[in-house]
């Protein structure tokens, strides 16, 4: 377990590219939190947004491209979410700490005696260890982090910068549903397993992080201000369109305006984390393969 990303963090496995490894993982608040009236006191807040690594992947050298493909999330019974004064976009206005307790059942998160809705299992936190500081797991950066992206989910597959030898690739911070924004400053947040194959890209000098998926491909950016995040986002797909397919900046710039999307993954964060989506089947038909 650790609880900031870093290059000298000691691995705790190791395994070829290619390889298949399943991860279990704590909530954010590594079970701390087991009754609604709880006292928020009562929270070692050294111990939020643990993650479980890292794991150390042979072959990957700097500079290349750490791709996580998400194969399952397994989710525990019953999650937590959390607000407060100070917290979340409502921090403002609330006058006292409010825990709630969610069952998962039946493929859908028990909300209360009258809603349930379908479970939308995501990983809020998962990166590799930056080239040289620590940054803590619960800020997001172009490592990855606690970049609380809802497309980070199974079936997508994530692409990850290699700043050291080995990645030293992390995760964790599950949450059984979140809303794009993360709003409350959580999500469901849950323990689980997930598991993924590990592989390594080598020769590619792309905007990461990125993901890709059967819908979209995605460039993922965090700044200090929404506004910054999602300038760089945007940014950062046009200059890939045009480094990686030759499109003159200003066609690459009029595709996106007219066929893509810009989103907020969440504002609650120490940075503020952002996306640009393109549809696959349009870069699919500039040439784009994953592998």
């Amino acid at each position: 377990m650790i609880y900031a990303m870093a290059p000298e963090n000691e691995a705790v496995l190791e395994v070829e590219a290619g390889s298949t490894v399943t991860i279990a993982t704590c909530d954010c608040f590594e079970g701390q939190i087991e009754d609604v009236n709880q006292d928020f006191g009562t929270l070692d807040w050294e111990r939020i947004n643990p993650a479980t690594g890292p794991i150390f992947v042979r072959g990957a050298e700097p500079g290349d491209i750490l791709l996580v493909h998400i194969e399952d999330i397994q989710l525990a019974e019953q999650g937590v979410m959390t607000t407060g004064p100070g917290l979340g976009v409502l921090g403002d206005e609330l006058a006292a700490n409010a825990i709630r307790m969610v069952e998962v059942r039946d493929g859908k998160a028990v909300f209360s005696t009258d809603i349930e809705f379908p479970l939308r299992p995501m990983i809020g936190v998962i990166g590799t260890a930056p080239g040289c500081q620590s940054v803590p797991c619960g800020t997001p950066g172009d490592h990855g982090g606690n970049m609380d992206c809802t497309r980070i989910t199974t079936g997508a597959a994530l692409l990850l910068p290699v700043n050291v030898p080995g990645a030293l690739f992390a995760l964790g911070d599950l949450h059984a549903s979140m809303g794009d924004g993360e709003v409350a400053v959580c999500g469901i947040e849950i323990a689980g397993r997930v598991t993924v194959r590990l592989d390594v890209l080598k020769g590619k000098s792309w905007p990461l992080p990125m993901l890709v998926n059967d819908e979209v491909v995605v460039t993922i950016a965090s700044e200090e201000s929404l506004d910054d995040a999602a300038v760089r986002a945007t940014k950062q797909m046009v200059h890939w369109l045009h480094d990686e397919f030759g499109m003159e900046l200003a066609e690459a710039t009029f595709l996106c305006s007219a066929a893509g999307d810009l989103r907020v993954c969440q504002i609650v964060d120490p940075l503020r984390t952002a996306r640009f989506e393109v549809p696959r089947t349009i870069v699919e038909k500039l040439g784009f393969a994953l592998a």
